[in-house]
């Protein structure tokens, strides 16, 4: 497994790489099509490789992504490239472009991207594999800080998220549900890696993060310097009324981050994504190894621990591919 930041390279280079692993991940026949009498969970259509688009070196997305990498190349022998991105909508765009063949998503900017609004201009072929888990917004801030609303950032420097993420996506549209134009803040549209060393430096004031519970960055920032997570709960059912019913309550719990008490925030469900055009039987691989090894994937990402067959097939109104319905129709009860 090898992970590929994104920073710092050149436009000529990033081209280069990105179409040599285009070229590689394309899908290779094996000498015997099919999987009778063979075994092969690929049914002749074993990858060469995959590249996974996660998010920032200190998320989940990336954590949950090198995980399952390192499953895939010890079980298939299947080399993974780890993909460090902004988030959301750039994976997505990494997609439909096949320079990644899966990737992590926030529902709304899959919707989005299968509708072709938002960022996206026109809608992307693209399907699910499961809904893997829910992020919570967090809105952090210095213990000793006066902001106690999100009312409160006017005027103050704020991370609203990387761009093309989806925490940029949610933020921007917590602040029109809050009445807070964005311009009335200074945004220093930083990644996660970027608002945590940001915070710590004293050179914002707060910074919006869109992640599973517990965000390893923000477990670390906490444990070195005193943090507190603004509530966000008294604005779900606006932010919902105004786009959809993806978004719900959440909290996060006591304890968390260091907290001394519950903090009610808004949560939105993450998918695994991959094109339209991926082969059924790689789909139904991904799918089968994804549940087969939660246990071994829990170990380093707790929030593995929440997939459940049940609740993976809710991607509407994304589609899932034809090869994660066929996984999830064979093992039905």
């Amino acid at each position: 497994m090898r992970a590929r930041p994104t920073a710092g390279r050149s436009r000529a280079a990033r081209l280069a790489t990105l179409l040599v692993t285009a070229l590689v991940a394309l899908p290779v026949l094996a000498a015997c099509v099919g999987d009778e009498g063979t075994g092969d969970p690929w049914d002749g259509q074993r990858p060469d490789a995959l590249t996974v688009a996660t998010g920032g070196s200190t998320g989940i997305y990336h954590a949950y992504g090198s995980a399952l990498a390192q499953v895939v190349e010890d079980r298939y022998d299947v080399p993974v490239l780890v993909d460090e991105s902004g988030g959301s909508v750039e994976n997505l765009d990494s997609l439909d472009a096949g320079t990644a063949q899966v990737a992590f998503s926030a529902a709304d900017a899959a919707r989005d991207a299968v509708a072709g609004e938002g960022e996206f201009d026109e809608p992307l072929e693209v399907r699910a594999l499961a809904r893997v888990y829910d992020d919570f917004l967090h809105l952090v801030v210095p213990a000793g800080s006066r902001v106690r609303t999100i009312d409160d950032l006017r005027g103050r420097r704020v991370s609203l998220g990387a761009p093309q993420s989806g925490t940029a996506l949610i933020a921007h549209r917590l602040l029109m549900a809050a009445d807070v134009p964005a311009a009335d803040l200074t945004d220093v549209s930083l990644g996660l890696d970027g608002s945590i060393e940001a915070l710590r430096a004293g050179e914002i004031d707060a910074f919006f993060w869109s992640g599973g519970l517990r965000t390893p960055g923000l477990t670390a920032l906490a444990d070195d310097v005193p943090v507190r997570l603004v509530p966000l709960g008294d604005l779900v059912e606006e932010v919902r009324s105004r786009y959809g019913s993806g978004y719900r309550h959440g909290i996060v719990p006591e304890g968390m981050y260091g907290s001394s008490r519950v903090v009610e925030t808004l949560a939105v469900p993450n998918f695994l994504m991959v094109r339209a055009d991926m082969p059924d039987a790689e789909a139904r691989t991904l799918v089968s190894t994804l549940f087969d090894a939660r246990g071994q994937i829990a170990e380093q990402v707790p929030s593995a621990a929440n997939l459940d067959r049940v609740r993976a097939i809710f991607t509407d109104p994304v589609e899932l591919h034809p090869g994660a319905l066929r996984y999830y129709r064979d093992t039905k009860d």
